[in-house]
């Protein structure tokens, strides 16, 4: 029982071994002469910003990602239902929507908020300019969340299904043009067999940075274009469905289409069930894109990171070869060795991955109070840099780093079985 005990407390000596000598490697104050402190330092900080773009990489293409999703969701919603014969213009044809089928949608799984809606080519025309628009008819379950976020001047309409509005919110590039301010009104002309004018009071002004979407649309009451095109109450260009979260949009969807594709109005008419992908294939397409060039930032600055960790870990080796040769003429063999310079490499890893953080974290907090890092909304469609990080994207570009840089010493780390302990043991 007692030599059990022994051994055990042995094998537990040997295995504390090579931490306690990394540990005394890397706190220890007499290796300031050597060569190795500047290289470490070196490969700590090249850790430490390979960490901080591929943070920063992520947050700032996750958050141009999101901004320009949402401003086309904004604009389509996630998922639409028109007409099957619909021929993607701004001139529709209607569908008759049941209450049956409002009640059905709004207890769809995933699927948060049913809205009708009508659209219909225009011209506004002032004292001094007119400019094409195309106004989009909304009814009172709109969600004007994303206009509320995006208001410059005035407020939303307020929408009600017993009274006719006729406010309307338009984007500060159609005011810009036609110099008109909230309050103001205006004459908008409506091509059809025989041509209509209406008069409408600008209620608010929003600005999305949307160049396609700000120069076409003015929202207004879903009632003024029943009117203007001879429709039922219960016609609609469409059904806009927002679902509770974006991931779930593809199984909604594929769901969704399944079960409407079969199904009429009481006009007879088919539904034509159809995702936000699908409306806009070119830009979502240009968004997975980007997905690329992340993968490609964080290969590379892995790569650097490595590379600097390996040079300084050889340095490191070749410096302490005296000491390898010493513990092995004391009976240590490589592995043991090659453990005391791996967990060194473990204490100047997270070193990096420290100030790593802290670095890309500082930069994040301070664009997204401040927004001091500005763009060309016209080119890129956001003002300023955004910034999306979560908890979960964090940890798993620290462990992947880590993992990475660390198999990638282990080939390095070879090395002590090379040296002699009588050749380092003279050579000292």
């Amino acid at each position: 029982m007692q030599k059990k005990t022994s051994t055990t407390v042995h094998l537990k000596n040997r295995m504390q071994t090579p931490l306690f000598i990394a540990q005394r490697i890397y706190f220890s104050k007499d290796g300031e002469k050597r060569v190795s402190p500047p290289a470490i330092r070196i490969a700590i900080v090249s850790m430490a910003l390979g960490l901080a773009v591929m943070i920063l990489a992520v947050a700032i293409v996750t958050g141009f990602k999101k901004e320009v999703r949402n401003k086309v969701i904004g604009f389509g919603s996630h998922i639409q239902i028109t007409h099957f014969d619909s021929n993607r213009s701004y001139e529709t044809r209607p569908i008759a929507v049941s209450d049956s089928l409002l009640n059905a949608l709004r207890a769809f799984p995933n699927i948060r908020r049913v809205q009708a809606f009508a659209t219909k080519p225009a011209i506004i025309k002032t004292d001094n300019d007119f400019q094409g628009v195309v106004l989009k008819g909304v009814d009172e379950h709109f969600d004007w969340d994303f206009f509320q976020t995006n208001l410059k001047e005035g407020t939303v309409l307020d929408i009600r299904p017993d009274a006719t509005n006729n406010n309307v919110l338009i984007s500060s590039t159609i005011a810009a043009q036609l110099n008109l301010k909230t309050g103001d009104s205006f004459i908008c002309y409506f091509i059809q067999d025989p041509p209509r004018a209406r008069k409408y009071t600008v209620a608010g002004i929003y600005q999305t940075h949307f160049a396609e979407y700000d120069q076409l649309f003015i929202l207004g009451d879903i009632r003024q274009i029943r009117r203007l095109s001879d429709w039922d109450e219960d016609m609609a260009s469409g059904l806009e469905l927002l679902i509770d979260n974006y991931d779930n949009l593809d199984a909604t969807f594929e769901t969704l289409y399944y079960d409407l594709s079969v199904q009429t109005d009481r006009l007879g008419n088919h539904y034509y069930p159809c995702s936000i992908k699908q409306l806009h294939p070119m830009i979502f397409a240009w968004l997975d894109v980007l997905n690329i060039n992340v993968v490609v930032i964080l290969l590379l600055m892995a790569l650097v990171a490595g590379f600097s960790m390996i040079s300084g870990l050889l340095i490191i080796i070749l410096e302490r070869a005296p000491m390898i040769g010493i513990l092995k003429a004391m009976g240590e063999n490589n592995t043991g060795i090659r453990k005391i310079f791996l967990y060194l490499s473990v204490f100047l890893i997270g070193k990096g991955l420290l100030w790593g953080n802290l670095i890309a974290l500082t930069i994040c907090i301070v664009q997204k109070l401040t927004g001091i890092l500005t763009l060309n909304p016209e080119v890129y469609y956001v003002p300023e840099v955004p910034i999306e990080l979560n908890i979960w994207s964090l940890l798993l570009i620290n462990a992947g780093a880590f993992i990475a840089t660390l198999l990638m010493l282990i080939g390095p780390s070879y090395l002590v079985a090379k040296i002699s302990p009588a050749k380092t043991i003279r050579f000292e």
